[in-house]
């Protein structure tokens, strides 16, 4: 710890929540120096999906490697590429009778943001890019200017534009519905709205606090888009590949996004990659027109690949309904209770409990105490948000929702006892 004390930025965060130096990992659990296991509720912040060091992958990555098959290549013809484009075509399109073109625009999730953003304008000829409220979109400036978080955006260290912020699913309450009042801004001419080039959403707004989209309320929004001529964005970069239960997280909606973005866990061994599926009409880049040095990571490719197998099965999606189920009903347990603990939130695998920031905050200390990694989310970190592996088994997985318990009975039999003196 003291080298990274003295040399790292202070920019640093998750290794101040998790004060331990980390060796090892496999599946679930991770292990510090000192030899202890942990049990990982936290996947890469998303980008392990299928657990760390999942053993198919690893063996195609190392024989990959051991072949001297390409590593860096831009966006150059390689065995790999094509692999992966074909497969990813016959296992998770055509099953969806989904029609898309495939953009490969840099490592991260905030690149293939940056990638729609631009196209969006190029293909309408609109600047604005309508998003919502609580949204987190990546850390580049685009990106920042369609994200919700006032500190984030403030990073930028300058005025962020060409964002316009609309109340999502949900966010004035039950009796307001934000579609209406976001096409009350879309019809009024003097509204100080202009016609936007696209708009974008999380189905589950995974940094912003888990707020969850109904299926009525995408419909809506697609239906918008299509009436004022403005693309649909779905950033699906942590919600998709799986995390909600489907691989793309608007499926049950039943709506066709223009354009959907992906990366964290496409590679499903954390290797970054990204990914805009773009309708074919919109496909006007001119060559080179969007680059970048990182274009398609060949590693990632070869992982990628492997990794579409788990959904070329029911009893993969079986298996992450039955265990979706079974998080939503430990965590309802947990807030009927605790009055401290007043909603859960999400859906799939990636649901959270929501009290107060300080409150949430002891918790995730003392279930780290207790050996499980976890992260908060939301605006003020007052959601304690679980990301467990998709693969995690049972026992790993009632494993982590004990803990969970448990640190929140301490915390709050702590709380209690220090208020009566």
């Amino acid at each position: 710890m003291d080298v990274v004390n003295q040399l790292e930025s202070e920019v640093r965060s998750y290794c101040r929540t998790w004060p331990a130096t980390f060796n090892r990992a496999v599946g679930h659990h991770m292990y510090d120096v000192d030899g202890r296991q942990y049990l990982d509720f936290f996947a890469g912040a998303g980008a392990l999906n299928y657990g760390h060091n999942n053993p198919a992958m690893k063996e195609k990555l190392l024989e990959y490697l051991s072949n001297d098959g390409i590593v860096h290549s831009l966006d150059m013809v390689t065995v790999a590429k094509e692999a992966f484009l074909e497969k990813f075509n016959e296992t998770i399109l055509k099953p969806r009778d989904l029609e898309y073109k495939m953009q490969f625009p840099g490592p991260t999730g905030t690149n293939a943001v940056e990638a729609a953003m631009k196209l969006a304008r190029k293909v309408t000829g609109r600047e604005e890019i309508v998003s919502f409220t609580n949204a987190f979109h990546g850390m580049t400036l685009g990106s920042l200017s369609i994200t919700g978080n006032s500190s984030k955006r403030s990073g930028g260290g300058m005025a962020v534009r060409g964002g316009q912020t609309m109340p999502y699913d949900g966010y004035m309450g039950d009796d307001v519905d934000t579609v209406e009042y976001l096409q009350s801004f879309l019809e009024n001419s003097s509204s100080g709205i202009d016609a936007p080039a696209a708009i974008i959403f999380e189905t589950v707004q995974a940094e912003g606090g888990l707020s969850t989209a109904s299926n009525g309320w995408m419909r809506r929004i697609e239906a918008l888009c299509r009436e004022y001529g403005a693309l649909l964005i779905v950033d699906d970069i942590q919600a998709g590949c799986g995390r909600t239960g489907t691989f793309f997280s608007f499926e049950t909606a039943g709506i066709k996004p223009d354009i959907v973005l992906l990366s964290k866990s496409l590679s499903g061994y954390g290797l970054p990659v990204s990914l805009v599926l773009l309708k074919p009409e919109l496909d006007i880049w001119d060559p080179g027109e969007h680059n970048g040095t990182f274009r398609g990571h060949n590693p990632a490719f070869v992982t990628a690949t492997e990794a579409l197998n788990y959904w070329k099965t029911p009893v993969f999606y079986g298996a992450l309904k039955a265990k979706s189920a079974r998080i939503n009903e430990a965590l309802s347990e947990i807030v009927d209770t605790h009055p401290d603990v007043t909603e859960v939130r999400g859906r799939g695998m990636i649901q959270g409990i929501v009290m107060d920031p300080k409150l949430c905050a002891d918790v995730q200390a003392e279930a780290f105490r207790r050996g499980l990694i976890i992260e908060t989310s939301g605006a003020e970190s007052e959601v304690l948000k679980l990301l467990p592996p998709l693969t995690i088994d049972d026992l790993g997985l009632e494993e982590g929702l004990s803990i969970i318990k448990n640190s929140v009975n301490a915390v709050s039999e702590s709380t209690l006892t220090t208020a009566t003196g």
